[in-house]
This record gives structure tokens, sequence and C-alpha cells, in this order.
């Protein structure tokens, strides 16, 4: 299943589409960057790209962490990453007051997986008209995102995509259950595999989240292997200086080969 975006690309390519940026708007210069690289990399691999950039980093485990460099400063550099490219954007909402503004901005409002039961929020964005993807609680079953999903239609929204990043497996950690793909499936909505998140390693005592980022290929490999319709990747020319959630990015110079290699597996499963 595929977006019905005026600026997503390659639609006819038979390939996932993809989500994919850097965590948080840390500059112009960093989000044009990320940008350009990306568009010139699924122009060449024929794949559907949303850019994804968050304004402003409302969930983080310590006062002193990043929160972005101001609302409608991080917004309008979205709106020229759309402008300049062509391409669609997506970026996360917090509190229902958010829906409105964000969505003046950007193609897509997502909605972060702590806060994906929270009605007025959905309610809010779902009527801007806008795409909404819904981020799956790491502490809900697949089965429970329906109830979310319905939640956006009954408000007269049919355009709502479902995101799996990961569910709780002790306190330090998260698993992914690819069982939850298919299920999520019989939505009907669009379904994306979140790989980077599902890599990280929270509530670390230092405060700063951890992550796996060696296993990013393995993620993403056997959520193209059970047929997602898309897939969603954070990237940074230089994880370890990143502002937010570093340690689980993919450096933004290891994307294209990645891709490469996901594109490989996607038209081999097709034929079956």
């Amino acid at each position: 299943m595929y977006l019905n975006l005026e600026k997503l690309k390659h639609q006819d390519s038979g390939n996932f589409f993809l989500l994919a940026g850097p965590c948080v708007v840390e500059s112009e210069e960093l989000v044009m960057e990320v940008a350009e690289k990306m568009v010139t990399i699924t122009n060449k691999l024929q794949i559907p790209y949303v850019f994804k950039g968050s304004y402003r980093k409302a969930n983080r485990s310590r006062l002193d962490s990043f929160t972005g460099i101001g609302d409608i400063k991080a917004l309008e550099i979205l709106k020229k990453v759309s402008d300049t490219f062509d391409i669609p954007v997506v970026t996360d909402i917090h509190d229902k007051e958010e829906a409105a503004l964000a969505a003046h901005y950007v193609d897509i409002l997502q909605i972060p997986a702590f806060l994906c039961r929270q009605t007025d929020l959905l309610v809010a964005a779902a009527q801007t008209g806008k795409y909404v993807n819904i981020k799956k609680g790491q502490f809900l079953a697949p089965e429970a995102m329906q109830f979310a999903a319905n939640k956006i239609r009954e408000a007269g929204n049919d355009k709502v995509m479902l995101t799996d990043r990961g569910s709780t497996f002790g306190y330090y950690d998260l698993i992914v259950d690819y069982r939850g793909i298919p299920e999520m499936q019989k939505t009907g909505c669009p379904v994306v595999l979140d790989i980077t998140h599902s890599l990280q390693q929270p509530n670390q005592s230092s405060g700063v989240t951890g992550g796996k980022p060696e296993l990013i290929e393995t993620v993403a490999r056997a959520g193209i292997a059970v047929g997602v319709d898309g897939i969603f990747i954070e990237t940074h020319p230089d994880p370890a200086v990143a502002k937010s959630d570093g340690a689980n990015m993919l450096r933004l110079d290891l994307m294209e080969n990645l891709l490469e290699h996901l594109v490989a597996i996607r038209q081999t499963i097709r034929k079956f």
C-alpha cells in the first residue's frame, strides 16, 4: 500500500516507501544536507521518499536535553525542504494545539508512540485533513492499533498509517515482533517499521538513551522480508554529535548501501 501524496514520487516502482531524516531539526544546514543526499539516493533507487524531522522533541529523559531551535523556525525549515526538493515531509506533534500549526507546514503528522491512545490528539490531527502516522505504543499489542486507526477515521479522515517501533522487553530494551506487521495490515492502513527506534535502549542510568545501530540492517531486512509497506530510519552525517537519538541513528554515508540491499530483497519477495 502506498500513500496518496501528490509529492510522493516513484509510486509505480514496486518498492517500499521510506520515511528518513534526522531525529530533530538541529539547523537548516544539517536538514538540507540530509535531504539533498536522501533525494539523490532515493531517486537513483526509485524509492518513494518522505523527509522526516521533528520540529520539537517533547519526550526527553532529562530537563537539560535538547528540544529544538524554536517551533516556527524549525517548521519553516521543513517547509523549505518540501519546496526545494518537491518531496513530502513528516513531523511529530505532541498535543492537540500543535496539530493545526504543524499542518500548515508538513504533509504528515506523526503521533509519538507514548501518545497513541490520546483521543484529543488523534482527533485534532485527523481534523487537519493531513495524513496521520500513528506509532504503536511500546506497551500495546498490534491488534490494539485498530482502535487508534478508527479514531482517525471516525473523525472524518481516512488517511492514516501505522508504525511499529518495537515492544518493551525488560527495562532497557525493545524487541520487534514481526507477527505484528501483517496483524496491523488487517486494518487496511499502510504499515511502517521504524528501524532505528526499535533498536533504542531507553531508560539508561545516565538519562541518555542508548542503542544498537549495528543491527539496523538486520531489523530492516527482516521487515522487508515480511512485507512491510514502508520503513522509517533516522540518519545523521555524524550520529556521535547528534542532539537527539544519536546512539541508534544510521550514519548518512551508509544509507545508500543499506537501501540497495533492501531494494534487492523487495524485488525478490515480490516474485512469490
